[in-house]
């Protein structure tokens, strides 16, 4: 396969050509850009596949949210709506997309909205919300369209950015060099266990800048929550530590299942994983599937568990019969800092924000 995936390198380095005169020309302000006067971070990667960009917002939201008025804005990826649209947990995934409409729904008191034009949105959420003190931006490193006040870059531990090569010879979306515009680089998705020395030998090989902070991130997986609440437990509520001797049925579409899929099945008796691509929409045919993947299960005990971004696209069908929709769980995912550096992070979020939040008015943004 890597004999034949360099015939792409040559593909690279035109794309690679491409994307380096895009930056020039916004570095020097031939294509304009604008900064807003409000706390704008930015969070994003240059790497096509999941780096945790959405866990890592919600964690951005729910830090903010006890001291400021924060808002969230996406482009809202594969909805069939087009424009501005605040999201609410009223509206479907195909109208918001469907990260979104999981923060919308995990944290109701923090305005979320989607538009592609980043620019656009962010002026009709300060038309909508004129009191909105931060606004997170997500997944929007590569929008050069606006300067954000502050940066964070995501790159996955198992495929570090420094490790990766330019489209469509590697996944780098553009060159590391531009890791520079990053005020805070986080390696996501890191093991627990992680040695100090192999923390060194990252933070050399990654060379950042000396005005830039690195941390290291890990996925917590927490208790799974029933997805249809309303439903009666034919079964006792899972834990993820009490797992032996159970079957599950593991339904993903998302980048990169295999760590939620390795967690199940170090306690789990039997797992059959079904795995759609990332941001998939269901249809009844899966559905039956899912439920025909449940009764070959031979375990006594069974469930089905689905991740958080899936299970806002299931919940969509509310139609699905006992005993498969009392058994239907999502684990909620969220993040921690290694070696302690949470306290030094959300300082520097907090503070900034405070430094930098106006008393805005319309006509001033």
């Amino acid at each position: 396969m890597k004999k034949f995936r360099i015939l792409l390198y040559p593909v690279s380095v035109v794309y690679g050509l491409i994307t380096s005169i895009r930056n020039f020309l916004y570095n020097t302000g031939v294509l304009p850009s604008v900064e807003f006067r409000i706390p704008v971070i930015c969070v994003g990667n240059i790497t096509v596949g999941g780096t945790g960009k959405t866990p890592h917002t919600e964690y951005l939201a729910d830090l903010l949210r006890k001291d400021f008025k924060v808002a969230v804005l996406s482009r809202g990826y594969k909805r069939k709506s087009r424009g501005f649209r605040i999201v609410t947990s009223a509206l479907t995934v195909s109208e918001t997309g469907d990260e979104p409409l999981q923060i919308s729904c995990k944290y109701p008191d923090v305005l979320v909205a989607v538009d592609r034009n980043r620019v656009k949105g962010v002026r009709k959420i300060m038309q909508i919300q004129p009191e909105t003190e931060a606004i997170i931006l997500d997944d929007a490193f590569q929008h050069r369209r606006i300067t954000p006040g502050f940066s964070i870059l995501l790159s996955d531990f198992e495929r570090l950015i420094i490790r990766d090569h330019i489209l469509p010879y590697g996944n780098l979306r553009e060159s590391i060099a531009n890791m520079r515009r990053a005020d805070i680089i986080l390696v996501t998705k890191s093991p627990v266990d992680i040695s100090p020395i192999q923390r060194r030998l990252i933070v050399k090989e990654i060379d950042k800048a000396p005005y830039q902070n690195l941390y290291f991130t890990s996925i917590n997986y927490n208790q799974p929550v029933q997805l249809f609440p309303k439903g009666e437990l034919t079964v006792a509520k899972p834990e993820l530590s009490r797992l032996y001797g159970t079957g599950i049925v593991l339904v993903t579409g998302i980048a990169n299942p295999k760590p939620l899929k390795e967690t199940l099945e170090k306690t789990a008796g039997e797992v059959i994983h079904l795995h759609y691509p990332d941001h998939y929409a269901y249809r009844e045919d899966d559905i039956i599937t899912i439920k025909e993947s449940f009764e070959r299960l031979t375990s006594p005990v069974r469930y089905i568990i689905t991740t958080e971004k899936d299970a806002v696209r299931l919940k969509e069908f509310s139609n699905i019969a006992e005993p498969i929709k009392s058994v239907m769980f999502y684990i909620p995912v969220g993040i921690c800092f290694l070696n302690d550096d949470s306290n030094e992070f959300n300082n520097m979020i907090i503070e900034y924000v405070r430094k930098n939040k106006r008393n805005n008015r319309v006509s001033e943004i």
